[in-house]
């Protein structure tokens, strides 16, 4: 049986002169077109041309949405989508909320079938990516922005580079490529060189990990971007972005934005991901999206609720994809709720005691409830000591009757502070996502692969 480990191991081998250029680098190269932008010019704010449509579109008269869209165009070759995230602004409470959609997340482009979501961008550019992008979220695009991936490192130079404090070792080498990716853990200053290095590597977390690697640096940036010693690198940044950067935004409407922007990094930019669970076709990975609690979570962002239609219409709509599904896909599910037994102590205790009742979540923790599946008694304890051991607060343990062969960890949030903890457990795991309401913020299954 083919390994996770492997599986990702394959597919970067396969792909991997397309697949190195993500989130973060969109976002930041508009950030700073209009950041830079307004701080040059002054200020000086434009009104809104709004796109508004029905159809069953969630839509709000004070927010904003904007389509972000990184690419690696080369000559004699469109390129596709790598990256791809929705900036919604809020222009009454000046918040705004970045969601990160999974390059490799599955949708019905228009006209195309079935395919991966950053194809859309190679068979129909940015009209055809809104389209499909529209159709997963269930919001209509004012805006979208375009990015062109090869000034990356010149813009992070001409920003006199960034601090990151790197969260663990990461090594990498790839000599089809002449790449080779080497940082310990730590604070660093990278210059544009070793900041691709940085939102380049995916390693056992996989993309999940890489977007949230990417959000981290995303929010680096824009406190370089925003402190006032900028101010003196503005002629090189705008020099540098001119030529990376593809918007339907007029040179007003990018001042606002950049308006909006500041003030929202100053009330904290939220960053999430679109729900869903992982699978495969042979090497092949691919992100399905869990369709009524993404929309449900858009609804939120947006600022309301979904009606009865909007769920009825999201409820239809996640059956569709369920039943395009392709018998060769396998799917990693979530086990199924099973009555559960106590978990064993590692060692007998002398005297009896009162079984252990679960631990109300601490505020502030990471609550993670774990399931021994692994037919093997006596694991729960030491994965509880794991997870203790790196800070989560682990509210019980107990046992499945019914074993599952893959070692699994399940989100309940999309929060990006909760999914960037759950992408770097030592250990061989597949991470999924959900968006709904538990009593704890993750539930980790140990299965019969885990070792």
């Amino acid at each position: 049986m083919t390994t996770r480990l492997e599986r990702r191991l394959s597919e970067q081998r396969t792909i991997h002169k397309r697949r190195n250029w993500l989130v973060a680098t969109c976002i930041i190269l508009f950030l700073l077109t209009v950041g830079a932008s307004y701080i040059w010019f002054g200020g000086t704010l434009s009104n809104w041309h709004r796109v508004v449509r029905t159809g069953g579109l969630l839509f709000s008269a004070d927010k904003i949405n904007v389509l972000v869209l990184g690419v690696d165009e080369r000559s004699g070759d469109v390129g596709r989508s790598d990256t791809m995230f929705a900036v919604t602004v809020d222009t009454g409470s000046k918040e705004a909320a970045l969601l990160s959609v999974p390059r490799d997340t599955r949708v019905k482009i228009p006209g195309r079938g079935w395919d991966k979501i950053n194809h859309a961008y190679a068979n129909g550019r940015e009209k055809l990516s809104q389209q499909a992008a529209e159709e997963l979220l269930g919001i209509p695009f004012d805006y979208y922005v375009v990015i062109n991936f090869a000034s990356f490192g010149k813009i992070v130079d001409a920003v006199g580079g960034v601090d990151i404090d790197v969260e663990k070792r990461m090594y990498y080498r790839d000599p089809y490529d002449d790449l080779l990716i080497d940082f310990r853990p730590g604070p660093q200053h990278m210059n544009g060189k070793t900041a691709i290095k940085y939102v380049r590597y995916r390693g056992e977390d996989g993309d999940i990990g890489r977007i949230e690697r990417q959000q981290k640096f995303i929010k680096a940036m824009l406190e370089k971007v925003t402190s006032p010693s900028i101010i003196t690198r503005v002629p090189a940044i705008i020099r540098e972005v001119s030529t990376a950067v593809n918007t339907n935004m007029s040179t007003g409407e990018m001042l606002s934005m950049a308006k909006l922007l500041n003030d929202a990094h100053k009330k904290g930019l939220k960053t999430d991901m679109v729900p869903g669970r992982p699978a495969y076709i042979h090497d092949i990975s691919y992100w399905l999206p869990d369709i009524v609690a993404l929309r449900e979570h858009i609804a939120r962002i947006q600022g309301g609720e979904l009606s009865g239609k909007q769920l009825a219409e999201a409820e239809k709509l996640a059956a569709e994809y369920e039943r395009s599904i392709p018998r060769e896909m396998k799917v990693h599910e979530a086990p199924k709720a099973a009555a559960p037994t106590k978990e064993p102590a590692a060692k007998p205790a002398k005297k009896p005691a009162a079984a252990p009742k679960a631990s109300p979540p601490v505020p502030g923790k990471i609550a993670v409830a774990v399931v021994n599946a692994s037919g093997n008694p006596g694991l729960g304890p030491k994965m509880a000591g794991i997870l203790k051991a790196r800070g989560f607060q682990v509210t019980g343990v107990t046992t499945s009757a019914a074993p599952v062969s893959t070692t699994l960890v399940v989100s309940y949030s999309t929060s990006g502070t909760i999914v960037n903890q759950l992408t770097s457990l030592p250990f061989k795991y597949v991470l999924q996502i959900k968006n709904e309401r538990q009593a704890v913020d993750a539930t980790v299954y140990i299965g019969k692969d885990y070792k």
